[in-house]
């Protein structure tokens, strides 16, 4: 098996950031496991290939970028949480892809749940300084992937911040990014009469956790957020929501 048999559709949903030093060897992955890691590596072939398929939760994944391969080129990244922009001189970086068993599953929540645990136990190795969610070009400090992530694993809200980037337009609103790869939409969230920028964010979270609960918005709807009060939602064109606190 090489890179060659691997189906196209099997694109990276994330990536780990590692200072050029501290990328991980083939062997330092082989390793985890006996360290205590929770994955197993499925296959690994000639280190000089610079990849091994892992398993999590009896789910298969691709890891390529290990330091005795090519090297990974830095991913699309537009935003950052609790850590630079990393520049590509110093930066290496290490994918995780679906196994081709998931082609077409890799927006599912149960899936991305499996990453999000491979991703933290992977980061350990190294370690890794961040972890990025590529369909969002989002990238977030390790600690604040798992602080956000792991109450969601244990059964609490969606951890909007590790998975949708969030970007402020010129007249204030909110634009989200990368939660379109997880119910097909994007929103724009306006403020309500009052004007008031600083809820903002936190309504967006919320609404982040109603629209992934409730899915897509195919007719005008009202969500009633817990805390931050009701928000109008309107389909624009089947991919994005109009949505204006009340």
């Amino acid at each position: 098996m090489d890179a060659s048999d691997r189906s196209a559709d099997c694109a990276p949903v994330a990536a780990l950031l590692h200072e050029a030093e501290g990328l991980p060897a083939l062997k330092d992955i082989l390793l985890g496991p006996e360290q205590g890691l929770q994955y197993f590596v499925s296959h690994a072939p000639e280190a000089t290939e610079g990849w091994a398929e892992v398993l999590s939760n009896g789910l298969t994944f691709d890891l390529r970028g290990l330091r005795e391969g090519q090297a990974i080129s830095a991913p699309d990244i537009a935003s950052a949480v609790g850590l630079a922009l990393p520049g590509p001189a110093q930066s290496r970086w290490l994918t995780v892809a679906p196994g081709p068993h998931l082609a077409g599953a890799e927006h599912l929540l149960p899936v991305i749940r499996v990453v999000s645990t491979l991703l933290m136990e992977l980061a350990k190795v190294g370690p890794a300084k961040g972890i990025a969610w590529l369909p969002a070009r989002l990238i977030i400090k390790t600690e604040l992937f798992e602080r956000a992530v792991r109450p969601w694993l244990e059964g609490g809200a969606f951890p909007a911040p590790a998975f949708v980037a969030m970007h402020r337009e010129t007249d204030g609103s909110l634009r989200t990014e990368g939660l379109n790869f997880l119910i097909g939409q994007e929103f724009l969230l306006r403020p309500g009469a009052s004007g008031d920028l600083k809820q903002l964010p936190f309504v967006a979270l919320r609404l982040v956790d109603w629209l992934i609960a409730n899915g897509p918005v195919m007719e005008s709807a009202r969500a009633v957020l817990a805390g931050t009060g009701a928000v109008s939602l309107e389909a624009q064109g089947g991919e994005r929501i109009l949505a204006r606190c009340d």
